[in-house]
């Protein structure tokens, strides 16, 4: 299996989940209403799985290791425009956070955000994922050899191990006050 396999299975629950936000967008201009555990629901989704587990992929190793190649001007466009895409990405996130956050204290004003960004990561991501799948992933490969793909493979299943950890971790140390 090509060390990409991986990603573009994660893209395809990326999908859903996209799937999933462009109904409660729906649902919410309809109410014009929004709900905040839903929305943290979302949110949880974008930054844990999509952000940290996808693109720390992506960036930690895939993107790390091609930095080190001769990679064509074409080539070096697309990863350094993918990731000031998962910056934006993770922007937008953490509006969506922060505006869920002042929605849930009472602030109904901040719906237009909360939809707002929810249509722009509805929008985002599936242009985001075509750009990955069909013109740069498997282009890339070509850089690799088999022994360098089975190590990005294994380096990959090593970070999924270790994801909740670092998730519940992470949760402990906030809920501690550290």
């Amino acid at each position: 299996m090509l060390p990409i396999g991986p990603l573009m299975i994660e893209h395809r629950l990326i999908e859903r989940m996209i799937s999933i936000i462009r109904k409660e967008l729906g649902r919410m201009k309809t109410s014009m209403q929004s709900d905040p555990v839903f929305i943290d629901t979302i949110v949880d989704f974008i930054r844990t799985y999509a952000d940290h587990c996808h693109h720390g992929k992506e960036e930690n190793i895939l993107f790390r290791e091609l930095k080190k190649k001769d990679l064509s001007a074409e080539h070096k466009i697309i990863m350094d425009a993918l990731i000031e895409e998962h910056i934006w990405g993770r922007k937008t996130a953490g509006r969506l956070a922060e505006a869920n956050k002042q929605y849930s204290k009472g602030d109904i004003e901040v719906l237009p955000i909360i939809m707002e960004c929810m249509s722009l990561l509805a929008d985002f991501y599936p242009k985001h994922i075509e750009k990955e799948d069909k013109h740069f992933f498997l282009p890339v490969m070509s850089y690799f050899t088999r022994e360098e793909k089975d190590l990005m493979l294994q380096e990959g299943f090593s970070f999924d191990q270790t994801l909740i950890h670092d998730k519940y971790k992470e949760i402990i140390h906030l809920a501690e006050g550290t």
